[in-house]
């Protein structure tokens, strides 16, 4: 099947063509179709399917078919839980609706409002916008929704998982019942099936791939490594490894912050994204991871959401994730349309529940490797020496509740 067979307008076709895309992906061929004749829909599948184009390419071409005269109402609300993934979007439909006269705007937070009320107030057809800036925006008068035409709850189990829910809620509470409504997740737990039957109407199911189960064709490998020797081991992959690009999850901001240090002083050139960096940094380090000019970044779970970068070739999960759901999610970030993958998972000693909760969500082979460290003990000299650092530095300190930070 061809792009010209899903009955695309010809300005759409255009771009899509000076792209070189010329083939619809199965998620984009089985969900296009249904949203062109007004159906709302749910569609389930992996990160990297192309299913941001799923529902972008029928917005663009039912936003472009009628354009009302007189000032541009918003017709068209893309909801994304992160603002990583909003900017993809937008430059998403930046590609396919270059050819038509159509105006977008992204909103989120970590920035100052004053270029995006500066959009807003000269009018546009379309918002992709993070929850909780939006509100903001929709309280001080400057967005209306009242025309809303068509509705988009991108990664709606990531929205769930973040507690957007309300947020979300609120804002299709002030949108015509009679939008279109279409909502795409990864998963399809309990919540976002309940969701889905408060906003949708006898909607249609579009699905690529096992629900929750990894994209085919990754490779999953695991070490079980001491948490002390987890640095030297990721230094030996990324040396012996022949990789494009790699992202590596950690659990908590400070133990990101502390790898990529660790590694900058091994050589390595590597990024950092996590809650505590600006907008204008993630957008830096992302743009030098996409460029190819940064091969490694180093990530907390929520940071990462929205990262599309199609040539990652490693993840490795230098923390074990608390969920198979989560790993499900990592390592879905290679592997990306039909391409090679390959996933890493460090596993000490106080994360073998962790790897077993892991194995039973997954149900595929990973497949255990000798580590260079020899077998999983905790009496390395290494760790020795690190945990009689560790009593002496604390010796006589109050124990405090250790609480993790994302």
């Amino acid at each position: 099947m061809k792009f010209e067979d899903l009955g695309l307008a010809g300005p759409i076709l255009k771009a899509l063509a000076g792209k070189g895309y010329l083939n619809p992906t199965p998620i984009q061929s089985q969900s296009i179709p249904h949203l062109l004749k007004g159906s709302d829909l749910i569609g389930t599948a992996q990160t990297g399917t192309g299913k941001t184009a799923s529902f972008a390419i029928p917005m663009l071409q039912r936003l472009s078919a009628r354009q009302p005269s007189g000032k541009r109402n918003v017709r068209g609300l893309i909801l994304a839980p992160t603002r990583e993934l909003a900017l993809q979007i937008a430059e998403n439909i930046e590609i396919y609706g270059q050819n038509l006269d159509l105006r977008y705007v992204v909103i989120f937070g970590g920035i100052s409002q004053h270029k995006q009320t500066q959009v807003l107030q000269r009018g546009v057809d379309m918002i992709i916008a993070t929850p909780g800036r939006l509100i903001d925006l929709i309280n001080q008068k400057f967005i209306n929704l009242q025309h809303v035409e068509m509705l988009v709850l991108d990664e709606a189990d990531r929205m769930f998982d973040m507690g957007f829910i309300p947020d979300v809620k609120r804002i299709t509470s002030l949108v015509p019942k009679n939008r279109q409504t279409i909502l795409f997740s990864a998963t399809f737990p309990v919540a976002v099936r309940a969701l889905a039957e408060e906003f949708l109407r006898n909607p249609v199911r579009t699905s690529v791939g096992e629900v929750s189960a990894p994209v085919s064709k990754i490779n999953q490998l695991m070490y079980y490594v001491d948490k002390i020797n987890k640095p030297e081991l990721l230094h030996q992959i990324i040396r012996q490894q022949d990789m494009e690009s790699m992202l590596v999850f950690t659990r908590t901001k400070r133990g990101a912050d502390k790898l990529s240090k660790d590694m900058i002083r091994r050589g390595v050139k590597a990024g950092v994204i996590h809650g505590n960096k600006s907008q204008n940094e993630r957008n830096r380090t992302l743009d030098s991871f996409r460029q190819k000019r940064t091969k490694v970044l180093i990530a907390t779970d929520v940071a990462s959401r929205g990262i599309d970068v199609n040539h990652i070739t490693h993840v490795i999960n230098f923390d074990l994730p608390e969920t198979g759901e989560t790993y499900v999610h990592r390592i879905g970030r290679t592997g990306r349309a039909g391409a090679l993958g390959t996933a890493v998972s460090f596993c000490s000693d106080e994360e073998k529940n962790l790897m077993r909760d892991v194995k039973n969500h997954v149900k595929t082979p990973i497949a255990i490797l000798d580590s260079p460290f020899g077998k999983l003990t905790r009496k390395t000299p290494e760790f020795e020496m690190a945990k009689a650092k560790s009593q002496s530095r604390n010796f006589n300190r109050p124990r405090r509740r250790r609480e993790f930070s994302y």
